[in-house]
């Protein structure tokens, strides 16, 4: 059997074109439909949107913390200088020590204030010797009485002399001027030290002072609670480790003025420091607690943020959404507490925020305040 050579031509191209098919084929979809198949599932996942959930706030006692960033400091911190100079003799210390008030922390050799004080007594010796002798010769009335006053004189100016050589002379042993820790020594025995020079830093930890800037509005309210003499604000100290200090702090003073600048002002909370875990220069957090009875709060992934400013979605007894511009009085972990916006009455939307625009008519479920602030932690929407 002859087979044409149109014949051969003709299976080539059919075998040129079949590859080329099989791929035009592999690219449709199954189904059948072209490029768009593919949103249908997408309409599909649209179509499947969560359950819209409203809320209402409600009204409880809460405790409210605000969180201040803080500065340690012990209540007496000194700088221990020599107020004489000479050769540093003896070191009665060591760094880090506990000392008591009175105890001996340093002596200086002093070479000349010894010597001094040596020929002050002797003008002294002198001059009473002189004092003696001058009031024999006025009862023996040889000298007048002017005589005896003058020569008193000068034995009151000679022993003055001696009390301030000698009080110079003490000024080389230098101690403790009260009960505190030694720091580190800046001079080594044997160096010789000029008046004025510093030799160690003493520190008073028994009561840390610590110092925080509070805005104004908190001011207000902290003063007024102070004022009023109630025990509303708690104040820990949260430690650089995330662990608060076992000690209860009290506001010891507040500062004059205001920073200008920031419209903050200082105050210093005082904190009990018996087992000696604070040391001067610590950094940790002022936490203060206060009581707020009857606030109106919510959860706060009810609420988003456009602008600096505050909204909620309230549902109105039609099931329409409304976009509420609230202030929030008081943050906590998870929730506002309000100061002005809502009503304990109202009905927010809790779970959904995003599926809804204001002016929508929206099918939700409700549920039960207490259940929600009973199951809080979860993440903002």
């Amino acid at each position: 059997m002859k087979i044409s050579p149109v014949s051969v031509i003709l299976l080539i191209l059919s075998s040129l074109c079949l590859p080329a098919c099989q791929k035009l084929d592999a690219q449709q979809p199954e189904n059948g439909h072209h490029e768009n198949g593919h949103h249908e599932n997408g309409h599909h996942e649209e179509g499947h949107q969560h359950k819209i959930l409203v809320t209402s706030p409600v009204e409880k006692d809460v405790i409210s913390t605000q969180k201040y960033v803080c500065q340690i400091h012990s209540c007496r911190h000194i700088e221990v200088r020599a107020l004489e100079g000479g050769y540093l003799e003896e070191i009665g210390v060591k760094e880090g020590q506990a000392v008591k008030q009175g105890e001996m922390m340093f002596k200086i050799l002093p070479v000349l204030l010894q010597a001094k004080l040596n020929a002050d007594v002797a003008e002294a010796q002198l001059a009473e010797i002189e004092f003696k002798n001058t009031k024999k010769l006025f009862k023996d009335n040889i000298v007048s009485d002017q005589e005896v006053a003058l020569t008193q004189a000068k034995l009151a100016k000679a022993q003055a002399k001696v009390e301030l050589a000698r009080a110079e002379l003490d000024f080389t042993d230098i101690k403790a001027p009260f009960d505190g820790i030694v720091d580190r020594q800046l001079n080594q025995q044997g160096s010789l030290i000029d008046e004025g020079d510093v030799l160690t830093t003493l520190s008073d930890n028994s009561v840390m002072w610590v110092y925080f800037n509070v805005p104004e509005a908190r001011y207000l309210e902290y003063k007024t609670s102070l004022d009023d003499d109630d025990d509303e604000l708690r104040i820990e100290l949260m430690l650089a480790n995330g662990k608060t200090f076992p000690q209860q702090g009290t506001i010891g003073a507040i500062e004059a003025d205001f920073n200008n600048e920031t419209g903050n002002i200082a105050f210093r909370a005082d904190f009990p420091n018996p087992d000696g875990l604070l040391r001067n220069g610590q950094t940790g957090t002022i936490l203060i607690h206060s009581d707020l009875e009857d606030a109106l709060v919510i959860p706060q992934r009810a609420t988003f943020e456009i602008l600096a400013k505050r909204y909620a979605y309230v549902v109105d007894k039609d099931g329409v959404v409304h976009q509420r511009d609230i202030t929030i009085q008081n943050e906590m972990d998870d929730i506002f507490v309000i100061k002005e916006g809502l009503d304990d009455d109202d009905k927010i939307i809790l779970e959904g925020i995003r599926q809804v625009r204001d002016g929508d008519k929206v099918e939700y479920e409700f549920r039960d305040p207490a259940e929600v602030l009973g199951n809080l932690k979860y993440s903002a929407e």
